[in-house]
């Protein structure tokens, strides 16, 4: 059964192109937070150093996270990502905290419905809608951690599916409208996120939409196990996605054609949010709102994007010049085929 947002959803993006917020790690840095911030009064004598943590603070500041969420709401969003890219007990090991995933999840999940129904209350014009953010981990289930053992492995299918499927469990006992495994580098670890979420969605007898994404890592366009566009596409695609698409890895303009190659090839609805141009030598991102802006109405004028956003380096201003720059532009409309090895 589907949950009874989903029919909103989809209407939606019939209707239009929807704008996904912006980046949650940069406007974290912007409060030049420390360590006791992320720590507390709760993780006071936590042994291991916190700071950085990010999806810590939504137990330990949510008031922050919720900041975050309403200012990309006020940018004109349409869909805000919950603070739990890291939420899973496979990356919170590194801080000796991977017995609060489902905790994590729970509460980033309620810190965005709060500030989404507190918007809604002030603007209930268009629907508004909260996806759970699913990152890729820490570890690959396809590459060797050692370059003197091919075989080796930092970590197995079954451990993946297992941190990914009581991620989902908090986040959906939270009440997201939506998941979304992202920034997927190695495949595989995409096939146990929706393979883990397929068996919650079995278990609770009820469905979100599920959106995915992937990021490149070099020029030719493939992802760090070596997959081209193309071939991620057809290794998911037997999937039941609402909307496939890339994040993070390039700037719109270094992105542009891979989003041209999903936008013609993809059976589903196309979501793309890319960082604010490539990192400069301090690690930080030069792009402007107004040309980011740009750059995505041209993908817009071609009739690429469903769903629209921004990765790293981007803020509410980005997102309100996305949100500017697409308005009144029809949405891509999907072809009715599927791909098909050559």
């Amino acid at each position: 059964m589907s949950s009874p947002t989903t029919a909103l959803l989809e209407q939606a993006l019939r209707e239009r192109i929807l704008v996904l917020d912006g980046a949650m790690g940069t406007m974290i840095q912007s409060y030049k937070l420390q360590e006791a911030d992320y720590r507390g009064e709760r993780f006071a004598s936590h042994t291991h150093d916190l700071k950085g943590n990010n999806d810590l603070l939504c137990l330990t500041r949510p008031d922050i996270i919720e900041a975050i969420h309403r200012a990309y709401l006020e940018a004109g969003a349409d869909i805000i990502e919950t603070n739990s890219f890291n939420a899973q007990r496979i990356s919170q090991a590194d801080y000796g905290l991977e017995d609060l995933s489902y905790e994590m999840n729970l509460a980033a999940a309620q810190c965005a419905r709060r500030a989404v129904e507190a918007f809604l209350r002030e603007d209930s014009s268009r629907p508004r809608f909260v996806a759970g953010a699913l990152g890729p981990t820490n570890k690959t289930a396809s590459i060797s951690p050692d370059v003197n053992d091919p075989g080796a492995r930092g970590t197995t299918f079954d451990e993946l599916v297992a941190a990914y499927a009581e991620q989902a469990e908090g986040l959906l006992d939270g009440g997201v409208d939506l998941l979304l495994p992202e920034t997927t580098f190695d495949t595989l670890n995409l096939k146990a996120a929706l393979f883990a979420i397929e068996e919650v969605f079995e278990r609770r007898g009820q469905r979100v939409p599920v959106v995915a994404s992937v990021t490149v890592a070099d020029a030719s366009g493939r992802t760090l196990s070596g997959q081209t566009v193309e071939a991620f596409l057809i290794s998911v695609e037997h999937a039941p996605l609402l909307a496939l698409g890339m994040n993070c890895g390039f700037g719109a303009a270094e992105m542009r054609p891979h989003v041209e190659e999903l936008a013609e090839k993809s059976p589903f609805y196309l979501i793309c949010y890319p960082n604010a141009g490539l990192p400069n030598v301090f690690g930080g991102f030069d792009q402007t709102p107004d040309i980011m802006g740009e750059l995505v109405r041209d993908f817009a004028r071609h009739g690429w994007l469903n769903i629209v956003g921004g990765c790293c380096g981007t803020t509410p201003k980005h997102i309100a010049a996305i949100a500017a720059a697409v308005a009144g532009l029809p949405p891509r409309t999907r072809p009715n085929r599927h791909v098909t090895p050559a």
